[in-house]
């Protein structure tokens, strides 16, 4: 008969989806009772589950001797088990140092890139960690002492991308039982033990307690972090849909994202940070709707700020192209083929060839064109870059002459976006201007039956 907890974690398992019939799995191995368990669990299952085992185990570093005796321990089970085990030994406490981070935050980010390396290497192997519900209470209780929203209160999640959690529907003492009924021998990692670390303190001083005043509080916060997580992802699917409508072509509109409640404003507030790359922090999230409100910018760090002008809402970096000057020869881009230029990251990017988009013959040396220069008037002077002091653009119908920083201030171009906006000049005369067009210098082309061409090459009387 199948043991109980072997039971519940198959339940779980097909529950939330967490493995699929074929699918490899990466188990991290540390050595403890808990990854023990879950390697023995996932052994005992593997044939009923169609998966393929192997293990993983990453050396700190950090208890020299015992940990590298507990790396031993991981090698002798897994060949008693005949499991394929992937070991890496890293200088956690160097690298720390060098980075500045805690040797928790270090040893935590160097394990999970192992761990996600080993996966790739192994085709998509999914990871699974050994992650219980008393690891969750603990996890939901940190975050709330440090005043976190939903999204810290949704606890561990049993799935994320690829990383699996198939014991966190145990609890401690029911995996260290199930060690003990099978007779499974395992390490105790001896900074478990001190109450250096925060999580150790949580774990031996505040879990007990509430223990007392609820044995199944493990159970309890598991069931409110469920809840937290049905919120949380409704209010991020909310906000997602509500910034999308907020869109504009120069950012978000402040007006429209300041009309939604207050939650759904901070969730997408959070969300453009996210997918801006910039660091999100509730600080950070309660002065960005401040900003929205009073029209001014939010230092963000990392190069990142948050800028509320002209009712706009952008999140914008500093980039190479503030300092640096980009430049490309005309004629060089027209040997790419090449009809459109965007901007990314401070560098031009050139299109593929409109010719194939539009499906016209490499032979064809006429193409109809919104916006077309000449090439009788193309030089070895002519470049596509971004504004200078001095560049001018005159307008074909008006004849009316400004400066580009005169023109853009006029067009209500933030001032942040102002040096990215590509154009084609000739010394400092500016042949066109992305988002006006082409100048009067630039507006010569041929035309045939009011049709505008640009000429490749060939007889311009083709």
């Amino acid at each position: 008969m199948r043991n109980d907890l072997c039971a519940k974690v198959l339940s779980f398992i097909n529950d939330h989806e967490l493995i699929k019939s074929g699918d490899k799995v990466l188990a991290a191995l540390s050595g403890g009772a808990d990854s023990v368990a879950l390697l023995h669990i996932l052994d005992s299952l593997k044939e009923e589950l169609h998966i393929t085992l192997c293990a993983a185990h990453f050396n700190h570093g950090i208890r020299g001797e015992e940990a590298d005796r507990d790396q031993a321990f991981a090698t002798a089970l897994c060949e008693k088990y005949q499991i394929k085990l992937f070991c890496e030994k890293a200088d956690v406490p160097a690298i720390a140092e060098e980075s500045g981070e805690s040797l928790e935050l270090c040893g935590r980010r160097l394990r999970y890139a192992f761990l996600e390396r080993i996966a790739k290497e192994i085709e998509g192997a999914k990871i699974a960690t050994a992650h219980h519900s008393d690891d969750n209470a603990e996890t939901v209780l940190w975050n709330l002492t440090r005043g976190s929203g939903i999204g810290g209160l949704c606890g561990i999640p049993a799935k994320r991308e690829d990383i699996i959690r198939p014991l966190l529907c145990c609890s401690r003492a029911e995996i260290e039982g199930y060690c003990d009924d099978h007779q499974l021998e395992y390490v105790t990692d001896s900074t478990n033990l001190s109450d250096e670390y925060t999580r150790n303190k949580l774990r031996h001083q505040v879990m007990p307690v509430l223990k007392e005043l609820n044995p199944r509080v493990g159970e309890s916060i598991a069931h409110t972090a469920a809840l937290m997580r049905e919120s949380d992802e409704y209010f991020n699917e909310i906000s997602v849909k509500e910034l999308k409508q907020a869109e504009t072509d120069r950012g978000y509109d402040c007006e429209r994202l300041l009309q939604l409640p207050l939650i759904v404003l901070r969730y997408a507030v959070k969300n453009l940070l996210g997918s801006a790359g910039a660091p999100v922090d509730f600080r950070h999230i309660a002065l960005i709707i401040e900003a929205m409100r009073r029209s001014s910018a939010v230092e963000l760090g990392q190069g990142f700020t948050a800028i509320c002008s002209q009712g706009t809402l952008r999140i914008v970096r500093e980039s190479e192209h503030h300092t640096q000057e980009v430049c490309i020869p005309f004629d060089e881009f027209i040997k790419t083929g090449g009809m459109r230029v965007k901007v990314r990251d401070g560098e031009l990017e050139l299109s593929e060839s409109e010719l194939k988009r539009l499906g016209i013959g490499e032979n064809v040396h006429n193409l109809l064109l919104h916006h077309c220069i000449p090439c009788d008037i193309i030089t070895c002077d002519t470049f596509f870059r971004y504004r200078r002091a001095g560049d001018i653009f005159t307008f074909a119908r008006r004849g009316v002459t400004k400066s580009v920083k005169k023109l853009m201030i006029e067009m209500k171009l933030p001032r942040e976006v102002r040096d990215t906006v590509p154009l084609i000049a000739d010394g400092s005369t500016v042949l066109w201007l992305e988002g006006i067009g082409t100048s009067a210098q630039a507006n010569k082309a041929i035309t045939r039956n009011g049709e505008v061409y640009l000429i490749f090459g060939g007889s311009k009387n083709a």
